[in-house]
This record gives C-alpha cells, structure tokens and sequence, in this order.
C-alpha cells in the first residue's frame, strides 16, 4: 500500500465552511487531476460538507500509445469487449477504501460519504462501491461505464452492505468517447443488482464527453438529498 504513489501528491480539498459532518470523494478522468473537479464542486458546495478531489498516479496507458499520464489503472480500449486491467483496478478500489477509512478516522461516517467521479473515476467509484464492506451514502457516476462487469452475479442482486445504494448516473447525449449507449446498459446492470428504485440515469441534449451546469444542479440536488445537515 505504502508503495503506491496515490498517496505522493495530496488531494485537493475543499473544505466545509463549518464542521464536516459529511464528505464527497470524487475521482477525475484520464488523464486529469483532481483541482478542475474541486473547483467545480467548490461551485456547489454545502457548508457541513467536505470535498476531496485525489490525483491518480501516473502511469503508462496503453489505450494512448503508453504514454504517461494520471490514470486511476490501465486502460487498453473503450469498447464493451475491451480487455480489461483487472488487477489495476482491484488495486486502484483498495486504495479508494483506504481514502474512505482515513475520513472514518476524521470522524465521518461512511454511510455519509458520497464517492462520485467523472469517466474512468466514475467507473472506479461505481466498482469500489459495488465491492466494498463500507455502507455508503451514495455515487455520483458521470460519464462512464462500469468495470469488470463479469465479475458481478449475473442474475439478481449483490449481496453487500451497497445493495440499496442511491446511484445517480449521468451522460451526454453526444459523448463521442464513452457513448451514452454504455451508460444505458451500465444501468440496466446497476438495476439488477442493486435496488432499482434508487438508480437514477440522467442524459443533457448535445453535450459531449464533459459536464454542464444543468449536470452540476442535478449533482448538487443528488448530494443535498443523500447528505443532509444532521445538526
């Protein structure tokens, strides 16, 4: 664990205005860093809510000549029958657990941790999620798709402290890098597995591989639902 450069450069962080009683950690793209998502969440914060926004190491990444860049693990095609980094993102999930045990720690429950993320963080949160013994509060899932989907019971619910998780998914309808067909049947999965009625799958009228306001609103919406003030 030690070993894994996740923990070189620090989260951006967006502080709660007053104390935190609830936190959103949000995974960024390929490719990025955490600082545009933080910005953009600092647009819709709640005063009791911390935002951590952590940079993914950088790595070789073979869906783009192997080049290095920040990568949550490796990524070698974008089709649904791409051949997959199992072992990096069993890895990159750990380390998003180890993110969430250090908030536990600070003195925030999990079940009032969202995990969200854009494209290939989203597709980490959506696993992570799915995977993990800690109950939280939501995901937040934008533009993306969901990994190692074979790996989950092909036919009726995950058995895990998740599986009425509210999941709010999001996708332009002109994404020409993850189509908005993957995320229709990353839906379509989620509802087989978790509780259907907590899915939701929100689509914004020309808008490409990216965000919009309209998304962020029904982002904020999704977060002040799932993590009320409690004082």
């Amino acid at each position: 664990m030690c070993g894994n450069n996740m923990s070189a450069p620090l989260p951006a962080i967006v502080p709660a205005a007053r104390k935190a009683t609830a936190a959103v950690i949000f995974l960024h793209g390929l490719g990025d860093t955490g600082h545009g998502w933080s910005e953009a969440l600092a647009g819709i914060k709640s005063p009791h809510v911390k935002y951590i926004c952590p940079h993914a190491p950088v790595m070789p990444v073979s869906l783009n000549m192997n080049m290095s860049m920040p990568s949550w693990f490796d990524i070698t095609g974008l089709s649904p029958d791409s051949q997959e980094d199992e072992a990096g993102i069993k890895q990159a999930a750990e380390n998003v657990k180890a993110l969430i045990d250090q908030e536990v720690k600070n003195g925030i429950p999990s079940n009032r941790i969202i995990l969200g993320g854009f494209s290939q963080g989203g597709a980490l949160s959506l696993y992570t999620a799915l995977t993990t013994h800690q109950k939280l509060a939501g995901v937040v899932a934008l533009s993306c798709w969901l990994p190692l989907r074979a790996s989950f019971p092909q036919q009726g619910p995950i058995s895990g402290v998740n599986k009425d998780i509210p999941v709010l998914q999001c996708h332009g309808d002109c994404d020409p890098l993850v189509p908005v067909m993957f995320g229709s049947l990353t839906v379509e999965k989620l509802k087989s597995m978790i509780n259907p009625a907590n899915v939701t799958f929100k689509t914004y009228s020309g808008m490409m591989h990216s965000s919009s306001l309209e998304e962020m609103m029904d982002v904020k919406q999704f977060i002040d639902k799932h993590l009320p003030p409690i004082d």
